[in-house]
């Protein structure tokens, strides 16, 4: 219990702070006491009647999948460069593992569940492939269907359809730099609360498990706090991050859409090794930041739209200033795609165009570094069977981004890129 100490704390701080989340916070924090309570009497009641289950280290999944890259074919400018993307971008980029992941998962009892996934894609500094944690949490069920449920460890922020979908799911091969930038690996340390009914859970998880691009299963609404700093970092200030998401997904004769709407809000500070020397900005490096976006999705039965626009205001480098300040920035995208199926089984080919916009700030890059992106990216992604898949894209872009160092850097160009995806 002591470990839970100084989160329980913060997450008092933040609902003080917050009238809103202080009537929602009073509203759930009923709920799960009285299911608590229901839940011990439910225990003690009609053991005998039920089957003898097996032990639960019987009942663990092992998972994953790995990707394989090289983005450097047709290239038209090596200075093109996508940090929080893919780094392989442009000069000595060359084969890559993008993701490499291991997945553990399982269910302790009918109420417990946790996930664990760590990767060995990933990177720091100038060494690759080091093994690095993404997931691991509990999510404690509040009642018989577990349709209310409390997530707690690090895990996804919900906000943004396309940050909720695995990347072994998406058809893009990098996610947006709009809303993607409001949350770098789209994951943090934080406590999540998720409802959505069984119906909807099942529906859901039908458009992961029969191939629709789905994003998982994040509540119809959810609610939590988090530290704010991302996945990994240490916290840096008193101050947690607030996000809320309600995303309905309605079905339409034989179509499904799925609207949306999220916001988050809390305060970033630019850890130090962030911050060039002699970069102007208020002393504490702390920064509002703030968003809202929409969503829409029309899963791809046959032909599919995946739209969302955000906007807010975060830490952005002023190259006029040489400063860091808290601006505006505004963006989305829209992703088009059609499945079709082929001749042999689990055959699918997605062929597919993205157009994407973004002006603002990457809180997580040196500076803050600002952002003007104008993108469109065209290409298919053929699943051969159910255990591999190759995608290929064409992309043309204009990147203009700037921080302390990188001054009047306006980049256009256009690339070709592959990659190799085994699932397993």
């Amino acid at each position: 219990m002591e470990s839970f100490t100084p989160l329980i704390s913060h997450l008092c701080y933040a609902i003080k702070r917050n009238p809103m989340s202080r009537l929602i916070a009073k509203a759930i924090g009923a709920f799960v006491f009285s299911q608590l309570i229901t839940s011990v009497n439910v225990t003690a009641q009609n053991a005998p009647a039920k089957k003898e289950s097996k032990p639960w280290y019987e009942t663990i999944s092992l998972r994953g999948y790995m990707q394989i890259r090289y983005n450097r074919l047709l290239e038209t400018n090596p200075k093109l460069k996508n940090e929080q993307g893919d780094k392989s971008w442009g000069d000595n980029g060359g084969v890559s593992i993008r993701r490499g992941r291991l997945i553990l998962s399982g269910y302790v009892n009918d109420r417990i569940y946790f996930y664990i996934q760590p990767d060995f894609g990933s990177s720091t500094g100038t060494t690759l492939q080091i093994f690095q944690l993404r997931d691991a949490y509990v999510d404690l069920g509040l009642d018989k269907k577990n349709e209310f449920r409390l997530r707690i460890g690090q895990s996804k922020v919900p906000y943004g359809f396309e940050n909720m979908q695995s990347s072994q799911n998406r058809l893009p091969l990098d996610r947006a730099d709009a809303t993607n930038s409001a949350v770098s690996n789209e994951r943090d340390m934080g406590i999540f609360f998720y409802y959505a009914p069984s119906k909807t859970r099942a529906v859901f998880a039908s458009m992961v498990k029969d191939n629709f691009k789905g994003s998982g299963d994040y509540g119809v609404f959810a609610f939590g706090v988090y530290n704010g700093q991302t996945a990994n970092k240490p916290e840096l200030n008193n101050n947690l991050h607030i996000v809320s998401r309600l995303s309905v997904p309605m079905k339409i004769g034989s179509q499904i859409i799925e609207p949306g709407i999220q916001a988050h809000a809390g305060k970033f500070v630019i850890p130090t090794e962030n911050r060039s020397t002699g970069v102007k900005a208020i002393k504490s490096f702390e920064f509002n930041d703030k968003r809202l976006a929409g969503s829409f999705i029309l899963y791809p039965k046959p032909f599919g739209i995946q739209a969302e626009y955000n906007v807010g205001e975060g830490p952005r480098y002023n190259p006029a200033k040489d400063s860091i300040e808290t601006r505006s920035l505004a963006g989305g995208y829209a992703t088009f795609s059609y499945r079709i199926e082929g001749k042999r089984k689990d055959e699918l080919f997605f062929p597919f165009t993205r157009i994407q916009s973004y002006d603002g700030g990457k809180k997580h890059e040196l500076d803050a570094r600002t952002y003007h992106v104008r993108e469109i990216e065209s290409g298919l992604e053929w699943q051969f069977n159910k255990y591999f898949e190759l995608t290929t894209s064409y992309v043309f872009s204009h990147r203009r981004f700037e921080d302390n160092k990188l001054k009047d850097n306006n980049q256009k160009g256009s690339l070709l890129r592959i990659q190799a995806q085994i699932n397993f």
